[in-house]
């Protein structure tokens, strides 16, 4: 055994703490973990799905146009986040799964602090620059008042959001993804009750338009985050901060720097991923209005259908940091694999059946006279399979990410989404036409787990990083 690995050499038994996740059968832990996780996400989506029905119904198309615009300026906003908190997660679980219970509190504080200092600077910036964001992404004049007092409201309640989100991830390092669902749970209740509510205003309460959307959803995101803190405390659980440890919101130099480094690489990921998307958009565009609309209600199955690749994804990660801690290298192995056959299992069962009954939820969004009705199904059935190979690239990208092996995955979904995907349908459009643009799915997605089942399976990386991180 390498020296990187035998550092971190199983330690005795010990009694199980509560979301250990080093113990027991490897599907039944990995599976009991991400299933909240899932539903955690569907909920996340109808959520939005629903919010984007009152503010269409209520308000009127323009209002809808506003969120719309101010959706792409938050993600972007959001993706730093989301990388650091990812980085924190991994570092959380690494400590806990070594027992390290106040290294894991420190290391959750440094994140929860840098990321709320972040989200304090960029929301008053973005109060600030609203008007000239809106502005750089051309949104229409009818929409843009609507656009700026939702931006306004989202951008100023941002760190509500921000603490939310950290607090989640880190729950689902030490284990506990059922707390965030329920979290998320009580959060959807009170966004979709409260919505119509602040819209349209009932008895004392105002009318307050598509601000109303944006106070409901900040509610929302508030309640949840306060029922997740106060269970941590009632119930004490591992990432409660007393006392001196409150001191630990405020980054600490050595955990700050695992923070930033992983970090970023994840939060470029998802930038590199969602600039691909607007970009193959754009290119879909150009092929007219029906295929655009054809692609707009594929891609909404599509979402779905990535979720529990992501579910288990994120399991897995969680599963390999702890063990990773633990010292338990060989367990780490399993993990991967049951991760790989349960999401390819999943995946595989989802698109058959999205690609067999793939006409009854396409007429929910097109119609059944739609002429981009036969456009949808056709390009269902070519590119659906392709997020099979996608479900594998991102369960070898979670087990490399634990690692804190981050750079990998981003070239590798770099690589197949520009030069490959974007490549394959320069080269043959000239031959084939729109079709490039379906087949460049499955392209990309074969080049990708090719590419990263190769960095994978390439012999000493495990220990390249774990001797890079005690550097």
């Amino acid at each position: 055994m390498s020296d990187a690995l035998a550092d971190t050499a199983p330690t005795p038994p010990m009694a199980r703490l509560r979301g250990d996740l080093t113990q027991g059968p490897i599907l039944k832990t990995l599976l009991a973990f991400s299933i909240p996780t899932l539903i955690s996400n569907l909920l996340q989506t109808l959520n939005g799905t629903i919010n984007s029905i009152w503010v269409g119904r209520l308000i009127g198309n323009s209002a809808l146009a506003a969120t719309a615009n101010v959706n792409i300026v938050m993600f972007l906003t959001m993706a730093a986040v989301f990388g650091f908190g990812m980085a924190t997660t991994v570092r959380v679980g690494q400590h806990f799964g070594a027992r390290d219970v106040p290294a894991a509190r420190a290391t959750f504080g440094t994140g929860v602090g840098f990321c709320l200092i972040i989200s304090v600077v960029v929301g008053l910036l973005g109060w600030r620059l609203s008007g000239p964001l809106l502005d750089a992404l051309g949104t229409p004049g009818e929409s843009r008042g609507e656009a700026l007092d939702y931006l306004t409201v989202t951008f100023l309640t941002l760190p509500l959001g921000t603490l939310s989100i950290m607090v989640a991830m880190g729950l689902r390092g030490v284990g506990n993804s059922k707390l965030p669902l329920y979290a998320m749970i009580l959060t959807v209740a009170i966004d979709v009750a409260m919505n119509p509510l602040l819209i349209r205003g009932i008895g004392p309460i105002p009318a307050l338009g598509i601000t109303g959307s944006a106070l409901s959803t900040a509610t929302a995101n508030f309640a949840g985050c306060v029922a997740m803190i106060g269970w941590i405390y009632w119930k004490d659980l591992p990432l409660r901060l007393r006392g001196a440890e409150l001191g630990w919101l405020w980054p600490r130099r050595n955990e700050l720097a695992y923070v930033i480094t992983k970090g970023l690489p994840m939060g470029a990921q998802m930038l590199v991923v969602s600039s691909a998307g607007v970009v193959m958009v754009r290119l879909v565009n150009h092929e007219g209005a029906a295929t655009a609309a054809a692609y707009g209600a594929a891609m909404q199955l599509w979402n779905y259908l990535q979720m529990p690749a992501f579910a288990i994804a994120s399991g897995v990660s969680a599963m390999v940091a702890q063990n990773i801690g633990a010292g338990q290298h060989e367990r780490v192995k399993d993990i991967t694999w049951q991760g790989l056959v349960s999401t390819t299992i999943f995946t595989i069962s989802m698109a058959t059946l999205m690609v067999v009954f793939a006409r009854a939820p396409l007429v929910l969004f097109l119609g059944s006279h739609s002429p981009a009705l036969p456009i949808a199904s056709h390009m269902q059935a070519i590119v659906t399979w392709s997020y099979a190979l996608t479900g594998i690239m991102m369960i070898l990208s979670g087990t490399m990410r634990a690692y804190g092996a981050v750079i990998t995955p981003l070239v590798v979904i770099f690589i197949s989404l520009y030069p490959v995907r974007l490549g394959f349908y320069y080269a043959a459009y000239h031959w084939i036409g729109s079709e490039a643009l379906w087949w460049a799915y499955p392209v990309g997605s074969a080049v990708s787990v090719a590419l990263m089942v190769g960095a994978y399976m390439r012999p000493g990386w495990r220990e390249k990083v774990l001797l890079r991180g005690k550097k």
